[in-house]
C-alpha cells in the first residue's frame, strides 16, 4: 500500500500499491491519453528552457557555465570513444596527458555516454548535451508525476502540478546551467517508487532486482543525488515505521523489505564493483572534494527569495546573489510558495486520520532535516556567516558527506514541497467539506506560489566555431600516433577550447590524440582531497594570463626552460591557435594570447583557420639571446 494511506486496521489484507482505480485496464487506457498530454507539455517546456542551445547547438554554449558544458560534451564524446576502441569507461590517459583522469570520481554518466553515442557519432556531442539535458527537465516532471499518481493521488490534475513544479523547480533549472548529472530529477522518483514497492508480498526477488538496476543507473549518473535519494529514504522510513500506528505494520512488512534490500545489495553490487574500487581507489583517486564546503552553503534568505532566471527574477524580484554561483540557485521558493506548504500542511493535517499524519510528519521531519543541512556548518544569512554551528560541521568529515556540497541538499526540500502541492491539490479536488472560500483562496495562493517560479529560458551566447585544422583531420599530419596536441590557451574550466576540441575528435571514431591538463576533479587539494583540474605548470599560468586577463608579459629564457620542461612531460608535438577562443563569459583575449606565444614559442605557421607551432619535445622553445 501507499505509505500516504491510512493506517489498516490489518496491513496483510490490503495491496501494496493503490490507487485501486488503477486494477482496471480498461480505465489505465483511458488515463494514457492525459498521460502523453502531459509529457507532450512538460517536453514543450523543457524545450522552452533550452531553447537557446537548440537554436544552434554547435555555435551555442551556456552563459553561466560554459566549463561544464565543455566536459560534458568530452564525455559524451569519449563515450564514443570507448565503444569503438574498447576503452576503460572510468579512467582516460587521453586528458591530463600524462597522468590521466579517473572519471568514476568525476561525474562519468555512464550510462548516458553509451545510450547516447549513436546520437553522438552522426550529430555530435553538442546535439547530444542538448538533447539529454531536455529529456532531463521534461523526464523529472513526468516522473515524479508519474510517481504521485502511484502513491498519493488518483487526480491528475494534482499530480500534473507537483511534477510540473518539481521538474522545472529553480533547482533544476539552475542546475541546466551545465550539469547534466543535477538536473537529471526523474532518478529520485523512479528510485523512490521501487524502494516502496520493496513491501509488496511474494515480489521481493523481482523488486530487489529492478531496485538494484536502478541504483546501478543512478550511481552512474549522479552518484551524489543518489546518496541524497538514499538518506532521505531512510530518514522518511525511519520516522514513519517508528511511529505507534504505523509500527505494526511496519514490523509486519519488514522481512520482506529486508529481503527485497539484499537482492538489491547484490545486483548493485556487482554491477558497481569496480566503479566504486575506482571511485574510492583506483588511480588518480582522491578524498573530499574540490569545492569550499563553507562557501557552498543555502543562504537562510535564499529560501524566501527567487532565482535569477525565473518570471519573478524578469519582474525584479531576483536574488540570485545569495548564491555562490548562478548553477547553485537551489532553493530560492519565494515566500508565497513557503506559506502555501505550511498552510497546506496545517489543512492536511487537521483533514487526516492518524495514518495520513504519520505521513505528513515524515514529510516534516524530512525536510526539516535537509534544510538545515543545507544551511552547512555555520549559518548563513543575507550573505554574512554566523558563528552559529550547525550539525553539517559534524557531519563534513564523514565518508561522502565530505565528498557533498551542502547546499545541494536543499533539492530533497524540493521533493517534499511537491509531495506537499500534490496531498494539498487532491485534497482541496476531493474534499466535498471544504468550503468554496477555503478552495478559492488555495487556488489563489496556488497561483500566486507558482507563477513566479516559471522558469525563463537558461542564457546562452556564441561560442568559437570548431576549427577545420580539427574538423578535417589536418592535424594527424603534425603529431605522431601517441604524442599529444592542444589549442591555446591549455584546457581548463575558464577556457575548455582545447577539452572541446578532443571531445569532438573523439566522437567521430578514429585515431585519437592527448592532450594536456583539461576540466575535471583529481588529487592535489590541501590535505589529500581533490582539487579542479590539473596542479597548475608555469606554462599553464603564462598563457591564461594573457587569455584570461589580456595581460601581456615579457617572456624569459627562463620561461622557455620551464616551457621546453613543461611541454616534454606532456609531450606535445604541437600546439594551435584558433581565429577566436571561447573564456568563461565570452571570447578571450586572443591578441594577447598570440602575442605571448610568439613571444614564447616563435614565429608559427598559418594552416587553414588557425596559427600552429611544432614542438621538438625537450628542445623547444629554444632560448634567444637577450
Amino acid at each position: 500500500m501507499s505509505v500516504a494511506a491510512p493506517a489498516p486496521a490489518d496491513p496483510s489484507d490490503l495491496p501494496a500499491d493503490p490507487p485501486a482505480e488503477a486494477v482496471s485496464p480498461a480505465r489505465v487506457r483511458r488515463r494514457w491519453p492525459g498521460h502523453v498530454l502531459f509529457a507532450m507539455v512538460a517536453v514543450a517546456l523543457a524545450v522552452y528552457v533550452t531553447n537557446g542551445l537548440w537554436a544552434d547547438p554547435h555555435a551555442k554554449a551556456l552563459a553561466r557555465n560554459v566549463g561544464d558544458q565543455a566536459f560534458f560534451e568530452w564525455l559524451l564524446g569519449y563515450g564514443v570513444y570507448v565503444l569503438s576502441h574498447g576503452a576503460d569507461p572510468f579512467f582516460t590517459d587521453l586528458l591530463n596527458t600524462p597522468v590521466g583522469v579517473n572519471l568514476a570520481a568525476n561525474t562519468s554518466i555512464t550510462v548516458y555516454i553509451v545510450l547516447f553515442s549513436p546520437l553522438t557519432f552522426l550529430l555530435g556531442p553538442q546535439v547530444s548535451f542538448v538533447t539529454i539535458l531536455t529529456l532531463n527537465l521534461a523526464g523529472g516532471a513526468f516522473a515524479f508525476y508519474w510517481f504521485c499518481l502511484r502513491h498519493l493521488t488518483s487526480r491528475r490534475a494534482a499530480a500534473a502540478v507537483a511534477g510540473l513544479f518539481f521538474g522545472f523547480a529553480p533547482g533544476f533549472i539552475s542546475h541546466a546551467n551545465g550539469h547534466l548529472n543535477w538536473s537529471a530529477g526523474w532518478v529520485a522518483p523512479v528510485v523512490l517508487w521501487w524502494v516502496l514497492k520493496l513491501r509488496e508480498k511474494g515480489r521481493w526477488l523481482r523488486n530487489g532486482i529492478v531496485l538494484g538496476l536502478l541504483v546501478a543507473v543512478g550511481f552512474s549518473i549522479a552518484a551524489e543525488g543518489l546518496f541524497f535519494t538514499a538518506l532521505a529514504s531512510g530518514v522518511f522510513l525511519i520516522a514513519w515505521a517508528s511511529a505507534r500506528t504505523t509500527r505494526a505494520e511496519a514490523r509486519a512488512a519488514l522481512p520482506t523489505v529486508l529481503a527485497g534490500l539484499g537482492v538489491t545489495a547484490v545486483v548493485a553490487g556487482s554491477l558497481l564493483a569496480y566503479p566504486l574500487y575506482m571511485h574510492f581507489d583506483g588511480p588518480q583517486s582522491f578524498s573530499g572534494t574540490g569545492f569550499n564546503q563553507r562557501h557552498y552553503v543555502e543562504d537562510v534568505a535564499a529560501y524566501f527569495s527567487y532565482s535569477g532566471r525565473s518570471w519573478a527574477a524578469w519582474a525584479g524580484l531576483g536574488s540570485d546573489h545569495l548564491a555562490p554561483n548562478p548553477t547553485e540557485e537551489t532553493s530560492f521558493f519565494g515566500l508565497p510558495m513557503l506559506m502555501l506548504v505550511v498552510a497546506g500542511l496545517v489543512l492536511l493535517w487537521q483533514r487526516s486520520d492518524a495514518g495520513r499524519r504519520v505521513t505528513l510528519r515524515a514529510l516534516i521531519i524530512v525536510a526539516a532535516t535537509f534544510m538545515v543541512i543545507s544551511w552547512g556548518p555555520r549559518l548563513q544569512i543575507f550573505e554574512h556567516e554566523t558563528q552559529i554551528p550547525l550539525p553539517y560541521a559534524a557531519l563534513a568529515h564523514l565518508p561522502l558527506f565530505d565528498s557533498a556540497l551542502p547546499l545541494r541538499f536543499s533539492l530533497v526540500v524540493v521533493g517534499v514541497f511537491g509531495l506537499v502541492l500534490a496531498l494539498l491539490a487532491d485534497r482541496l479536488l476531493t474534499d466535498a467539506e471544504l468550503s468554496s472560500s477555503v478552495q478559492t483562496s488555495f487556488a489563489a495562493a496556488f497561483a500566486v506560489a507558482l507563477v513566479p517560479l516559471v522558469p525563463l529560458p537558461l542564457l546562452t551566447f556564441e561560442r568559437a566555431p570548431e576549427p577545420r585544422f580539427i574538423a578535417d583531420g589536418t592535424w594527424k599530419r603534425y603529431v605522431a600516433e601517441g604524442a599529444a596536441l592542444s589549442s591555446l590557451p591549455f584546457a581548463n574550466t575558464a577556457s575548455p577550447d582545447a577539452q572541446r576540441w578532443q571531445a569532438y575528435t573523439m566522437a567521430r571514431g578514429g585515431r585519437q590524440f592527448p592532450t594536456p591538463d583539461g576540466y575535471f576533479l583529481g588529487p592535489g587539494g590541501d590535505n589529500g582531497t581533490g582539487r579542479i583540474g590539473a596542479p597548475w605548470r608555469r606554462t599553464d599560468w603564462l598563457l591564461l594570463r594573457a587569455a584570461r586577463y589580456g595581460e601581456i608579459l615579457t617572456v624569459t629564457n627562463d620561461d622557455r626552460a620551464h616551457a621546453r620542461e613543461d611541454l616534454a612531460y606532456w609531450n606535445v608535438q604541437a600546439v594551435f591557435l584558433a581565429d577566436r577562443v571561447t573564456g568563461s563569459a565570452g571570447p578571450d583575449f586572443r591578441s594577447a594570447l598570440e602575442i605571448t606565444a610568439r613571444e614564447l614559442l616563435g614565429p608559427p605557421e598559418r594552416v587553414q583557420d588557425v596559427l600552429v607551432w611544432r614542438i621538438r619535445p625537450g628542445v623547444d622553445p629554444v632560448d634567444r639571446i637577450q
